[in-house]
Order: C-alpha cells, then sequence, then structure tokens
C-alpha cells in the first residue's frame, strides 16, 4: 500500500483550451461549462478574500496581539499568499481542472498526499463558510437593531433563533440554551441555491456584491483619514507581555490569524474548469485578486489602529466600534454593516462554489462517491454536490459557533499552500516538457521561500491546537482507507494495464 500512495495522475499537454490538463475523468464523465472570464475571475477572488478579515479580524488581531503592528502581520501572510499565489498560478494555468491542490498534488506528489490536501481543502471551504455564516448572522442582528432604533420597533429575532445552541467553552462543547441560528442557516441555503442555478449566475452576483464592499471600504478610508490620530500608533509595536502577546511574537502570532483574511483566492482555482480562457485568465485572476485584497487590508488595518485605541477593538465588529467614537461618522456605521453584510456573503458565496468542486474531481478520481461527480443537465454544475455541502454547511452553522475551527482552517489551508509551493518545483523536474503558459519567477527560490513561510504560519497554531488538527487528519486517513484506496480508478487502471 505504501508504494500506491505515491502513484501519480498523468499530465499531458495540448494545445486547447484544456491544455495541460491532468486526466481528470478515466471514465469519460461529464465536463462543466466554461463561462467566465478574467473580470470573473478577480472578483471572485476579491469576494472570497474581502471579508472576515477586514470586518472581524483586523481589529481582534490588533487587540490580542499585535497592537498598531497588525499591518506587519498582514504582510507577512500576505507576503506567504504572494509566494504560494505565483504557485498557483503556474498550476492553474497548466491545469485548468477544478479540483485546486488536490489536483496539483495528484499530479506530481502522489495519490496519497492529494488525499490529505483534498481532505484539509474541507476545511477551508465547508467550515469556513459556516464559520463566516455565523459572523454574518451577527452583523445581520446589528442591522435589524439599528434599523429599529431608528423607527422606534422592535424588530429583533429573540435570542432564540438568532444565536448557536452550542459553543465551545474550554476545549468542550455546552449548550447555550438557544434553538438555532435561523440568519446563518438562511443565508447558507440562499446562496446554496444560487450556486446550483449556476456559476454564471453566481459570478454575476458576487460581482454586485463585490462592488458594495469595495464602496464601502473605500468611503471608510476617505472619510476615517482625518481622524486618524498618530498617537494611536505609538508605540507602534507594543511592549512583549506573554507568549503570543505583542512584540514581534504577537507579530508573527496575528500572522497566523490573520492568514484567514486572505482564504478564498485560491478559490479561484477551484473555477479553472469553468473559465474561457485558462491559460490567460487563471494567473490574472488570482494575482490580481490577492495584489487588490493585500492593498486594501494594510490601508485599513492602518486607519482602524490609527482612529482608535488598539485595545478598544476587541469586538465582532471592530470597524464600528472604531467609528462609534466619532458622532460625525455615526452615518458611517450603518454603511459599514451594508458592507459587512455584503461582503461576508461574498465569502460564503464563494467558499460554497469551492468545495463541491472539489469534491466533483475527487468524485471522478473515484476517490469519493460518484453521486459528487453528477452534473446538472440543465445548469451544468455539481448540483449533488451543491446540495450536500449546502445541507451540512446549514447544519454547522445553525448549531455551532465553531469559532474555534478558524485557526485550524488556517492550518489547512497553509498545508494546501505548502503543498503547492512544493509541486510546481516538483513538476519542473519530473516534467519539464510540459507547456507552461505562467511560470513562476525564480522557481529554485520562490517555491521554497513559499512553503517555508507556509509552514512557519502553520507551526503558530499547530503548537496549541495540534490535537485538533491531528484529529481531523485521523478521520480522513480512515474514510481514504476504507473507500478511497479500494475505489481508485487511476489504481485500477494502472492495475488493469499490469
Amino acid at each position: 500500500m505504501s508504494t500506491g500512495l505515491f502513484i501519480t495522475k498523468p499530465v499531458q499537454a495540448a494545445p486547447h483550451v484544456d491544455a495541460g490538463e491532468v486526466h481528470g475523468s478515466l471514465g469519460g464523465e461529464d465536463s462543466l461549462k466554461r463561462a467566465l472570464t478574467s473580470k470573473h475571475l478577480v472578483m471572485l477572488g476579491i469576494g472570497g478574500v474581502i471579508g472576515a478579515g477586514i470586518f472581524v479580524l483586523t481589529g481582534q488581531a490588533a487587540a490580542q496581539h499585535a497592537g498598531p503592528a497588525v499591518v506587519i502581520s498582514f504582510m507577512l501572510a500576505g507576503f506567504a499568499c504572494a509566494l504560494a499565489g505565483l504557485c498557483y498560478a503556474e498550476f492553474a494555468a497548466m491545469l485548468p481542472v477544478s479540483g485546486s491542490a488536490y489536483s496539483y498534488s495528484y499530479a506530481t506528489l502522489g495519490e496519497g498526499v492529494a488525499w490529505f490536501i483534498g481532505w484539509n481543502l474541507v476545511l477551508e471551504y465547508l467550515f469556513a463558510a459556516s464559520t463566516v455564516s455565523v459572523g454574518w448572522s451577527g452583523y445581520f442582528s446589528e442591522l435589524l437593531h439599528l434599523v429599529g432604533g431608528w423607527t422606534g420597533t422592535d424588530i429583533s429575532l429573540p435570542k432564540a433563533l438568532a444565536s448557536a445552541p452550542y459553543e465551545f467553552v474550554n476545549g468542550h462543547i455546552q449548550a447555550t440554551g438557544t434553538l438555532i441560528n435561523l440568519p446563518a442557516v438562511c443565508i447558507v441555503a440562499a446562496l446554496s441555491g444560487l450556486c446550483y442555478v449556476g456559476v454564471t449566475q453566481s459570478a454575476f452576483v458576487n460581482s454586485i456584491i463585490v462592488t458594495i464592499k469595495l464602496i464601502v471600504i473605500l468611503l471608510f478610508l476617505a472619510f476615517a483619514l482625518k481622524y486618524i490620530n498618530p498617537d494611536n500608533w505609538t508605540p507602534f509595536i507594543p511592549e512583549n507581555e506573554g507568549p503570543g502577546k505583542f512584540g514581534w511574537e504577537g507579530i508573527t502570532r496575528a500572522a497566523a490569524i490573520v492568514f484567514f483574511s486572505y482564504i478564498g483566492f485560491d478559490a479561484v482555482s477551484t473555477a479553472a474548469g469553468e473559465a474561457k480562457n485558462p491559460q490567460r485568465d487563471m494567473p490574472i485572476g488570482i494575482l490580481g485578486s490577492l495584489a487588490i485584497c493585500t492593498v486594501l487590508y494594510i490601508l485599513v488595518s492602518l486607519t482602524l489602529t490609527g482612529i482608535a485605541d488598539f485595545r478598544t477593538l476587541n469586538t465582532p465588529e471592530p470597524v464600528a466600534t472604531a467609528l462609534s467614537n466619532y458622532s460625525a461618522l455615526n452615518w458611517l456605521r450603518f454603511i459599514v454593516v451594508i458592507g459587512a453584510l455584503a461582503g461576508l456573503s461574498s465569502v460564503i458565496l464563494v467558499m460554497l462554489m469551492g468545495q463541491p468542486r472539489i469534491f466533483f474531481t475527487m468524485s471522478q478520481d473515484g476517490l469519493i462517491p460518484k453521486i459528487f461527480s453528477k452534473v446538472h443537465p440543465k445548469f451544468q454544475t455539481p448540483y449533488i454536490g451543491t446540495i450536500i455541502v449546502g445541507i451540512f454547511a446549514c447544519v454547522l452553522a445553525g448549531l455551532f459557533p465553531i469559532s474555534v475551527l478558524g485557526e485550524l482552517v488556517s492550518m489547512g489551508t497553509l498545508l494546501a499552500f505548502a503543498t503547492v509551493c512544493i509541486g510546481v518545483l516538483v513538476l519542473r523536474y519530473t516534467r519539464p516538457d510540459l507547456q507552461r503558459p505562467f511560470r513562476v519567477p525564480f522557481p529554485f527560490i520562490v517555491c521554497p521561500l513559499g512553503a517555508a513561510a507556509c509552514l512557519f504560519l502553520f507551526w503558530q497554531a499547530f503548537a496549541e491546537h495540534w490535537r485538533l488538527m491531528v484529529g481531523w487528519t485521523a478521520i480522513g486517513v480512515f474514510i481514504y482507507i476504507i473507500y478511497g484506496y479500494r475505489n481508485s480508478k487511476l489504481r485500477k487502471a494502472a492495475n488493469a494495464a499490469a
């Protein structure tokens, strides 16, 4: 079995739109509809990235770990993502399939590694969608509160229907006495329905949402600029107060936390199978969205810590908290809530689009049941997978706050990013003949540095949450042994040929 774990999927180069496509359909299954342009992909990337990072994590990371130097934390996380993004761009242009890091690992490092990465991507997409939907619910409740205050009526949902019935306390699950987080369930169900109808419609709606939240962010930057007090930036790097609390140690700890803010740019690669011209458009979508988001994160973190004492920002809505210090900016609080709802909606949408497409590819390879690779005859979407993912996401969003899984999500993603960096270098050695529409510059520097940066950030969180990560991995290994290894189409084809 150990030898079979490293069996790799063959890669072929061809001069058409699927040039360099991995043989993802050994059995001749249906493919997805190619309908996305480079503009769609850039907006998809921004939609996946701009969300919880700006509207939630910026303030919390500053208050608990980095202070005003959280901007350095964003730079560190952005640097790791930029290196990984270059590697993603090379793979996505060369192998325009829907499996993201899973497919790239299968072609370079073998089936065992591919399964491990695919299992970790479930953390990134499914659990992240559920987690962000809980944040969406909080902002929705704040919106109802604001509207109720203006109209003199109480339109807020009862707490029993607007918060999770379970919570994590010291690593244990405890009941809260509420029934269900209904807004979180509703937003996941609505966006899952949109994903079911079609990728073009989903991308169109995502573009509208992204436009709204970008306008809100630019309004915040423009109107809050004159209220910046440079004294709030002093000291820029607060003196260390303990493990992971301020100082340079706090900055690196915060970098691992705000890395969650960048999760989503790689979702562009899951749409490679639906891009009209993936060789040209995938690098534009991945690198373009990442560059725009990094600049916005730096500007927002500087402004946020400039208009408020960083120690006051440890709230679920740090941007609104900072604005509450200035009566002249009260009107902007409502707009920020709208922007947060839009931002979090697009993140959920992108996550719900990405996970079924990863399952689609894994199913075509035989590693999970073939029901996940069924394509809707009219909408040309992986509709069964979309339904199943939507149901699980609704359950998680409605029952659990799952805030503790935020760093677990980051860990799974960082491992995927590191693997992609290593995979590019491996394929340069094993298949130098392949046509590469986009090539990573200085690969012998960029690839190892990208892997090292991602693994360094991974370790910051793993040191604290290693039990959860090991447990999740053990579950994945069990599923692979019981089902995936036995049903692998690539292994069956190899055995038949032998």
